[in-house]
């Protein structure tokens, strides 16, 4: 198998991936340039964004309760709320509720197209 960095689309980069360690046995996730870019979310939404990522790539689904989000990214719920809101005020994401005591399911929108028209 030919490693990423040996690809055409990597030869000019300079990043150098090497295999697992103790920091990514446990995976890691890719964050759209878009989102890392924008100057229209705040760094809290930006990394709120990352972790719905995450969790939407483990499972295929997003629904992390409130508090298991918070405590990932190590913050508040009341900031995650905060972060969680600001994502669906500019259309990155949307929340559907699932009932009392059931966390809500979130659809993460992850094509740049869609943030510009939703600006």
């Amino acid at each position: 198998m030919q490693r990423l960095g040996e690809t055409n689309q990597f030869k000019d980069r300079n990043l150098r991936l090497k295999g697992a360690d103790i920091a990514t046995q446990r995976g890691w996730t890719g964050v759209p340039n878009f989102i890392l870019e924008s100057d229209k979310i705040s760094i809290g939404a930006k990394l709120t964004y990352a972790m719905l990522l995450k969790y939407a790539r483990e499972d295929d689904e997003c629904f992390p309760g409130q508090d298991r989000l918070a405590k990932d990214m190590g913050t508040s719920r009341q900031s995650a709320n905060t972060y969680i809101k600001e994502l669906k005020e500019v259309g990155l994401i949307s929340a559907e509720r699932r009932g009392q005591g059931r966390s809500n399911l979130y659809t993460v929108y992850v094509k740049a197209s869609f943030w510009r028209k939703h600006r």
